[in-house]
């Protein structure tokens, strides 16, 4: 097998899928349909492909470098247990996809529902497969933020809305707490490859540590699985479309937190506190949830709690933690997704068909629908725990593992809770199938009594997964046996379990008698609940009072909007200077914090005499910085005399032999300056004064403050010897960059990835202005008179002149940029050289004629060079994958092309030319949004258009 496959089985939903539904939904609805339902069967193929070597024992990994020196790699793994539940995720996933065509109106975006699907798929597959702790975790975020989509696909209905945002809220929560637990994990073990992890079982549990990386990783499973007390969401997000319910709410999404358990229940088994909460959290979730769906009015209401409760019992039983109790869990999941994910298509058909889910109005729809009704009894069974069905094979081996490894008080407390547990389940199983489909003639309140069965294409998924509940309940050893072990070995990592025989009968004993129990009881409460051919109404709601999941949730939202407010009141008061005065505040007392009490003095470097050159700029800098502070509040000499200090800090620069930061910081300040130029100009020429002296005897303070304290922090570095790393980045630059220029080879090799981040930054920066000016009148206005922003044509002498300068300066971005691996250049200066061309072409022909002359009309074409940069660039990070090296890794070779003899050409090159254009770009929008011909009039204050 090609090990690349791992990552394939991801990509294919997660990047054909979604992009081959979006195209094809120009066609038909069919033919989406079609193209979803090719890529999870393919997915599906995939893993079939592998499940006879995987389900033997085999274990198929496969990892490329990303931060390898954090730990954090793209690092997946396939076993038993990964396998199993990749193949739900897959083949229910099909289902699903079949289903949704026939269940969504025409007039809903099918596809729209397919992409988020896909997405939800990739991400449950990414989990499943993961083998580091960090990409389980982005995959973890990333189903909460399709779950939240796809919860709130009725975007309309504000019942989709609440329950989308609190499903992500919750999980997200759990999320974020989880991440800590992993990380604690990591520090404890120096590893976040979860195969090793494993392994260390005894230096985990032994480290100081444990008992908080237990808990937070437990509130991740708790939240994403919908225990108590974070159980509430899942009710609420039964908003979503049909088909999403039965696929994340049944089979998939909520089944991540019992895969988190599973896979790392051998680090923590044999703790008695992940016994002690597991256990019992899952025990009273169990029950809570079953005696809760009894009394719910809404179809998928009741189911929604019926799931929490499996759930609850399949946490129980990983809780216990033997090896014959996480093969109970194990099969109860395989169950679980079965009859679960039919009844949520079932209760779908019933809504599709009848008009309504409301189960006070449905009754004796029997004579409508009854080739469903017959599904519904058989997939109702199983989940009842009736004989003949895997509900029942599950339910047996969950009273047995609690029976036999529970003792005293204990042992007969949660025996009571068990069977009580299940009695519910069989009142809301009969209930299910009693009063929907019997109870009395036909219902008055069916909002369409001339309802039939749906096309055979909707019933086909609920069928073949009833016909399932039936095939394993009576041939359970035959088809299910060896995958329930193989997965339980896999789980456990004991692969000398002997495993356990699933079979229909095991002989009379106590867990056959709490099953008798559990079935006489449920129908004799549902039929002592009834009353009149329905059951009667319990309001729980004034039994929990306040101490309701949602109510909880509602208040705990409430005051921290309203602290939130409060604080921000305090602190948002709409002056920038007040703004600064925090930062800044905040910074030095952080800073001064853990160095205050560390004696630090200067150091024992032996000080040398400041040469004449340094203290002639430090005069200049002081004298520049002195004139900033007298003219601060005339805007335009401020920026002017910054741009002098800008300028002045270039001469350091090349005074210190470092022409690459004078190159930078002279281009830089040169763009800057115009750029603040044109903003200011939007503005007063004049800033306010101060309102007190005390503001000023304030402010002043905190400079001085502040300017001291780096001052300090330089002296206490610059007086002491310290162990540099520019040795090995001058022994590498060459051999591993394939350039002698230090400091480009650090930018786009040795630290490239920062550099990808900045320049996203500064694409995300220009983006964030066109947005923020769109749609503005800018002008001058009442206080001074405003300046002309816009460029108008100058003089013909500067045209002509300017017309020499731009292909001049192009050579030159040309020559800096091609010079940067070796010598003082790149593409970030080079980039700046070229946008200051263009900048002169702006102001010597106006701003019309120059987005004419390079055809960038409202700056579009900015937009497309900020993309085309990003996406150059981090292709080129990409490519390093294909020859298994980390991301951005360099490669270089030698050419020697006619007349220009031997070349350079590292990979590097291609990294930097992404870099070139999203500056250029970046620039170039930036000044084309400020100096926008829509923006520009001379009268009035800046005014949102259309006021």
């Amino acid at each position: 097998m090609d090990m690349s496959v791992l990552p394939i089985i991801i990509l294919l939903p997660l990047v054909l899928g979604t992009t081959l539904v979006s195209w094809l939904k120009k066609f038909s609805r069919g033919v989406t349909a079609l193209g979803a339902i090719g890529v999870s069967l393919s997915s599906l193929i995939l893993l079939l492909t592998q499940a006879k070597d995987v389900f033997n024992g085999a274990t198929i990994t496969q990892s490329w470098s990303w931060l390898p020196q954090l730990g954090i790699n793209l690092s997946f793994r396939l076993d038993a247990l990964g396998l199993l539940f990749c193949l739900l995720i897959s083949g229910i996933g099909t289902l699903i996809y079949i289903y949704a065509y026939y269940y969504l109106s025409p007039k809903n975006s099918l596809s729209k529902l397919y992409v988020l699907l896909m997405l939800f798929m990739a991400s449950m597959l990414g989990i499943s497969l993961s083998n580091n702790l960090i990409l389980l975790l982005v995959f973890w975020e990333l189903t909460s933020i399709s779950s939240f989509l796809l919860v709130g696909y009725w975007s309309n209905y504000e019942a989709a809305q609440r329950g989308s945002r609190m499903a992500l809220t919750i999980t997200g929560m759990g999320g974020l707490a989880m991440l800590g637990g992993f990380i604690l994990l990591g520090q404890i073990t120096g590893t976040y490859q979860i195969d090793q992890i494993l392994t260390m079982t005894e230096k985990i549990q032994s480290h100081s540590l444990f008992v908080p990386t237990l808990l937070l990783i437990l509130m991740g499973a708790f939240t994403k699985s919908a225990q108590f007390p974070f159980h509430f969401w899942l009710p609420n997000a039964m908003a979503a479309p049909t088909p999403v319910s039965a696929y994340l709410h049944s089979a998939t999404m909520v089944k991540a937190g019992i895969f988190l358990l599973a896979r790392l229940s051998p680090i923590f088994v044999g703790a008695a506190l992940y016994h002690n909460i597991v256990t019992f959290v899952g025990l009273f979730t169990l029950c809570m949830a079953a005696f809760f769906a009894i009394f719910k009015e809404d179809l998928k209401g009741l189911l929604a709690y019926s799931t929490i409760s499996h759930l609850g019992l399949i946490v129980c039983l990983l809780g216990i933690g033997s090896p014959l109790a996480v093969a109970a869990a194990i099969f109860h999941i395989i169950n679980h997704a079965t009859f679960k994910a039919a009844l949520f298509m079932i209760a779908g058909i019933i809504d599709h068909e009848t008009g309504t889910r409301d189960l006070r109005k449905l009754s004796g729809i029997w004579q409508l629908l009854p080739f469903t009704a017959t599904l519904t009894m058989i997939t109702a069974a199983s989940m009842a725990g009736v004989p003949l069905t895997n509900g029942f094979l599950s339910k047996e081996m969950f009273f047995t593992e609690l029976l036999a490894n529970l003792s005293g008080p204990v042992l007969i407390g949660s025996a009571i809770v068990a069977t009580l547990a299940g009695i519910f389940a069989v009142t809301y199983s009969v209930r299910l199938v009693h009063g929907v489909f019997f109870d009395g003639p036909l219902g008055k309140a069916v909002p369409n009594k001339d309802a039939h069965e749906p096309a055979f294409g909707m019933r086909a998924p609920a069928t073949f997964l009833a016909i399932l509940c039936i095939l394993v309940g009576l041939l359970p050893a035959l088809l299910v046996e060896n995958i329930v072990n193989s997965t339980t070995r896999a789980s456990t990592q004991l692969p000398n379990f002997a495993g356990t025989h699933l079979a229909l009968w095991h002989g009379f004993n106590l867990p056959l008698l709490m099953s008798t129990i559990a079935l006489l009881g449920g129908l004799c409460f549902y039929f002592a609940l009834a009353k009149g051919g329905t059951i009667r109404e319990i309001n729980l709601d004034p039994m929990l009072g306040k101490f309701q999941g949602r109510i909880l949730f509602d208040l705990f939202l409430k005051h921290l909007l309203l602290k939130s407010r409060q604080f921000k009141r305090k602190t948002e008061n709409g002056s920038l200077q007040s703004y600064l005065i925090w930062i800044v505040a905040f910074t030095i007392a952080l800073v001064a914090m853990p160095l205050i009490n560390q004696g630090l003095t200067t150091g024992s470097r032996e000080l040398t005499h400041a040469p004449a050159v340094a203290i002639v700029l430090w005069l200049l800098l002081f004298s520049a910085c002195w004139m900033m502070l007298w003219f601060h509040h005339e805007r335009i000499k401020a920026v002017l005399i910054s741009g002098a200090i800008g300028l002045v800090v270039t001469m350091v620069f090349v005074t210190l032999s470092a022409p690459d930061l004078a190159l930078t910081q002279i281009t830089v300040d040169v763009v800057t300056t115009v750029l603040l130029l044109m903003s200011l100009s939007l503005l007063p020429q004049l800033t306010p004064y101060e309102s007190s002296g005390s503001r000023r005897w304030r402010d002043a303070l905190i400079a001085i403050g502040a300017g001291l304290g780096i001052g300090w922090i330089a002296w206490l570095i610059l007086t002491r010897d310290h162990n540099s790393i520019s040795w090995f980045f001058m022994q590498q630059s060459i051999p591993l960059g394939g350039g002698s220029n230090v400091v480009n080879v650090i930018l786009v090799d040795f630290r490239g990835f920062d550099t990808f981040g900045e320049i996203t930054v500064l694409g995300i920066a220009a983006i964030g202005a066109l947005c923020l000016m769109d749609g503005m009148r800018a002008h001058g206005t009442t206080i001074t008179q405003g300046l002309t922003y816009r460029f108008n044509p100058s003089p013909l002498m500067f045209r002509i002149t300017a017309s020499w300068i731009l292909p001049l300066a192009l050579v030159v971005s040309l020559y800096i940029f091609l010079r940067g691996h070796n010598l003082p250049g790149g593409g970030f200066i080079a980039g700046l050289i070229t946008s200051l061309a263009l900048i002169i072409q702006y102001i010597a022909l106006g701003q019309d004629q120059a987005e004419q002359m390079l055809k960038a009309k409202s700056g579009r074409l900015y937009e497309i060079w900020i993309g085309s940069g990003l996406v150059i660039a981090g292709l080129t990070g990409l490519g390093a994958w294909f020859w298994e090296r980390p991301f951005l890794t360099s490669a270089h070779i030698y050419v020697s092309p006619p007349l220009l003899g031997e070349m350079h050409l590292p990979s590097a090159a291609l990294f930097d030319l992404g870099v070139y254009i999203t500056v250029v770009g970046a620039t170039m929008l930036l000044i084309s949004v400020l100096g926008d011909s829509r923006h520009s009039s001379m009268t009035g204050p800046i005014v949102p258009k259309g006021e």
